[in-house]
């Protein structure tokens, strides 16, 4: 199990890291903003959940492989003159995939140093996406969990929560932290396609 966490945790920071970068080449960045939006993005959410449970080291500084991919993957999209076609449509499907995993796999975590499901949740949901919240921001957009036309947070909320079920009723962690990951890549996929929204604008 901890190595298919760990190889679920470097996809996601490759996810995160190519939507961050994606932004910032965007917004004609050069190299180190690539780098910066690229590293606040993937890291960042994390960084504040290791922060508010007091984990330490910070869990990238323990695993400084993951700081020097970031890097290597901006020097890629700095100078390979292919990502300039990259599209901000595209952002969407990586950004679902570090979503999904960051959410299930801080909760996770969250639940070994003994907190509660809720707390677990919240914690998840923080992980999943505050790096994004930080990419928008700095990149001066409104970010996806504070849009209304976006089902962000609630759906990594609703993933947490089914991949505790799961847990309890099925007894596989595998099994569970899969299920709680694909719903939530899924659903925040099918809802951007089908402008699906918690609340619409009256008519």
């Amino acid at each position: 199990m901890p190595d298919i966490v760990y190889s679920l945790e470097m996809i996601g920071i490759i996810a995160f890291a190519i939507s961050g970068m994606m932004v910032a080449r965007s917004k004609n960045m050069d190299p180190v903003g690539v780098f910066t939006i690229g590293f606040i993005t993937a890291l960042g959410g994390g960084t504040l959940r290791d922060l508010m449970m007091d984990n330490h080291p910070l869990y990238w500084i323990k695993h400084e492989e993951q700081p020097i991919l970031i890097l290597a993957m901006a020097v890629v999209f700095s100078y390979w003159k292919h990502t300039e076609r990259i599209r901000p449509s595209w952002i969407v499907f990586p950004d679902a995939i570090g979503l999904g995993i960051f959410s299930i796999l801080g909760a996770q975590l969250a639940l070994d140093l003994g907190h509660s499901w809720f707390i677990a949740s919240l914690l998840g949901v923080m992980t999943g996406t505050f790096g994004g919240a930080l990419r928008d921001t700095l990149c001066n957009d409104v970010p996806f969990i504070f849009r209304k036309d976006q089902i962000y947070a609630s759906i990594s909320f609703a993933g947490c929560w089914l991949y505790f079920l799961c847990q309890w009723g099925l007894e596989s962690e595998t099994l569970s932290l899969t299920i709680g990951l694909l719903f939530i890549v899924i659903v925040r996929m099918a809802a951007v396609r089908f402008d699906i929204r918690l609340q619409r604008d009256p008519t």
